[in-house]
């Protein structure tokens, strides 16, 4: 009985030191101060070698409890390996509504977002993709963002 034990603990400590892959990609930059001037452009980068997958992207936005606004105009600009140029996605990112309140996760009077801004799965290429963020608020700067990034995850 005794071994029967041992052997059951063991198997789980086993069992939960396990991990799992996540097929994830993801990069916050901090927001000086807590203010996104309009001139402050994140950028950020990412690899992509399996492009039998499929993906989806979601924007990552970090804000405290005093944010003043309900949602967050930003311009994200995509370049795919191989492309002279960057692609420009004019979004309206939606974070509360007024009968729900903050629509993402939070803790104490941090809160965050990860918003979907593929449609669907997208299939990417190989190589490095870039993405720049864009603060297009008529506020300059915008106070209470503390963070954006960029979220890539394989579809299931």
């Amino acid at each position: 009985m005794k071994n029967n034990v041992q052997f059951l603990v063991v198997l789980l400590i086993s069992l939960a030191s396990c991990k799992t892959r996540t097929d994830v990609f993801e990069k916050n930059i901090a927001i000086p101060e807590r203010e996104w001037q309009n001139q402050f452009k994140p950028e950020i980068s990412f690899q992509v070698s399996d492009t039998m997958a499929r993906y989806n992207i979601y924007v990552v936005v970090r804000h405290t409890n005093a944010y003043q606004y309900n949602n967050l105009w930003v311009n994200i600009y995509t370049q795919a390996p191989g492309d002279s140029a960057m692609n420009k996605q004019n979004l309206d990112l939606r974070l509360a509504t007024d009968d729900r309140g903050w629509l993402g996760s939070g803790m104490d009077d941090i809160f965050e977002h990860r918003i979907q801004i593929t449609k669907e799965p997208a299939t990417l290429k190989a190589g490095t993709y870039r993405f720049r963020l864009e603060n297009i608020m008529r506020i300059d700067p915008l106070p209470e963002i503390m963070n954006m990034g960029i979220r890539v995850e394989k579809a299931r």
